[in-house]
């Protein structure tokens, strides 16, 4: 059954997917997925045209499971305009239309201080968002995400999965946060926070992530 009043973006990918089964979220994408999910409102549009839609449905709560890779985008400006541009304009335009509440997975590491440019492009969606003042900010960092991701393979992604269990095994104290975590897990804990209504901003890492999904 929908949830009219939350709206998923991101839907496509590997934590979007599953939250959209969880949740029951409205659904706005570029492109129409082969497969969508059945009895579920579906907005299919250009990025340019995002904020306009959302500004019309009026979501109480925004989930942004948005992400692509450099390699994927072609360029550092293309992903920046998928990862920091676009989330923000969606953003901007559910604050604008009355949204109170939003989630949005971001990476373990984000900084806008950072000197990699996509933790640091994180970290300045982080920032971005806080700037809105919405009632209530959850902002999800995860580690290396594992699960079975629809499209093409990543090599580099494939290599670090097969690694996770002896490097998680070596990361400990601080480091914890780190460590990889299943997608499924990440998307459960959005579907708790979905039901959260206690006003502020919110960082969860993985531990944290992992409590909220039990």
């Amino acid at each position: 059954m929908t949830s009219p009043d939350i709206l998923l973006l991101g839907a496509t990918g590997l934590v979007g997917g599953i939250v959209a089964r969880l949740v029951g979220p409205a659904i706005l994408v570029r492109r129409a997925p082969d497969d969508p999910p059945p009895q579920q409102k579906m907005l299919v549009a250009p990025g340019g045209e995002w904020p306009a839609l959302i500004a019309d449905n009026r979501p109480s709560t925004l989930i942004s499971c948005l992400g692509t890779t450099i390699r994927q985008a072609g360029s550092q400006a293309a992903f920046r305009a998928v990862d920091h541009d676009l989330v923000l304009a969606a953003a901007r335009a559910a604050r604008g239309g009355g949204a109170r509440h939003m989630i949005t997975v971001s990476s373990v590491g984000a900084s806008a201080k950072s000197r990699n440019f996509y933790l640091r492009t994180k970290g300045e969606v982080e920032e971005g968002l806080r700037t809105l003042r919405f009632d209530r900010l959850d902002i999800i960092r995860p580690g290396l995400l594992t699960g079975d991701r629809p499209g093409t393979p990543r090599l580099g992604e494939g290599i670090a999965m097969v690694a996770a269990p002896l490097t998680d095994a070596l990361l400990h104290g601080s480091l914890r946060r780190y460590r990889s975590i299943p997608a499924e897990t990440v998307a459960k804990a959005i579907a708790r926070l979905t039901r959260c209504e206690a006003p502020g901003a919110y960082i969860h890492e993985n531990d944290a992530i992992r409590t909220l999904a039990d």
